[in-house]
């Protein structure tokens, strides 16, 4: 999240301006949440406490009555996969003309394997020694479990082991070719390696196996060239910097479309706005920042999104 400064010591001063500014943010805000946008809704109704994908993208969890509203789920045919701890977890076809209550229901699984899985996956931002121990659990019940390496993997680069991050990434791709999701986790870690040129390759491959739908992916395409731009910047190459954040653009834009309102996407919009701004392409940067108050109204990082608009437009008035 990017930090305005103030200048000046007259604290009433201060506060005043901050107060219109917030002021303005939020008038804003009124204003572009009235506007309808084009995506449909759903409910999701399911068992409590079950995770959402659509198309591989994580939209949140169910609550205790099982329910959970998506509001800004992009048209076409999709998938939709449901987990809960204790049921056996489903993917089903979502279609174009889906609209309200879609209702999933879930069997119980007595299977070792996929529950240790599921308690793994519960742990991941609880305790990622214990998330290790489970998937490794679940690995050796049922040794061709790809899903399992690939959450192995995720979590051995969360604790900064990537060598045995590297290994098991490529034994999820060994036991599931064409796995695109792990081809996107395999160029992350390349990119956190130095490996710029072959993590580019990888996100690229990504994508492939995913039929162009990969927003994981993607999003390291436009992180790696967002680095690039500001070491090419910082450097004085001013050329190197200008394309670089032309091709960060171009990946963090078909980002923030494939993942449609899923929580990831509150960071990706915001990536894709500073970098607007740095172009200073301030008419598409408002026009961003004002879908993302239609798409995510409600988060907290609502009202310094207005105040991005705010603060935009006080700088297009001012003189040159």
């Amino acid at each position: 999240m990017r930090i305005r400064y103030f200048i000046g010591s007259d604290r009433l001063r201060l506060a005043l301006a901050v107060f219109a500014c917030m002021a303005a943010a939020m008038a804003v805000f009124a204003q572009v949440r009235k506007t309808p946008t084009n995506y449909r809704s759903i409910t999701v109704i399911t068992e409590p406490d079950s995770a959402v994908w659509i198309d591989g993208v994580r939209y949140g969890v169910t609550d205790d009555g099982g329910r959970l509203a998506i509001t800004t789920v992009s048209p076409g045919v999709r998938s939709i996969r449901v987990r809960a701890n204790g049921f056996s977890e489903v993917t089903k076809s979502l279609p174009a003309a889906s609209r309200g209550d879609v209702v999933i229901k879930l069997t119980k699984t007595t299977d070792e394997a996929e529950l240790a899985f599921q308690s793994a996956e519960s742990m991941t931002t609880v305790d990622r020694q214990k998330a290790i121990a489970e998937y490794e659990r679940a690995i050796k019940l049922r040794p061709k479990y790809p899903e399992a390496y690939l959450g192995l993997t995720r979590m051995f680069s969360e604790t900064g082991d990537l060598e045995k991050a590297v290994k098991a990434i490529r034994t999820a791709k060994r036991l599931k070719p064409g796995y695109g999701e792990a081809s996107a986790v395999e160029g992350r870690l390349l990119k956190d390696s130095g490996e710029e040129d072959k993590a580019i390759v990888t996100f690229k491959r990504a994508i492939t196996e995913s039929k162009g739908f990969q927003p994981e992916a993607y999003t390291g395409l436009g992180l790696l060239y967002k680095d690039r731009a500001e070491n090419a910047g910082g450097s004085g190459d001013y050329d190197q910097e200008t394309a670089n954040y032309e091709e960060s653009a171009k990946y963090f834009a078909i980002a923030v479309k494939q993942l449609a309102g899923a929580p990831d996407g509150i960071v990706v919009y915001q990536l894709l706005g500073l970098i607007y701004e740095r172009q200073k392409k301030f008419q598409e940067a408002i026009a961003l920042y004002e879908e993302f108050l239609r798409v995510f109204p409600d988060v907290s990082e609502a009202g310094a999104v207005a105040s991005f608009i705010v603060q935009i437009k006080k700088q297009m008035a001012e003189p040159k």
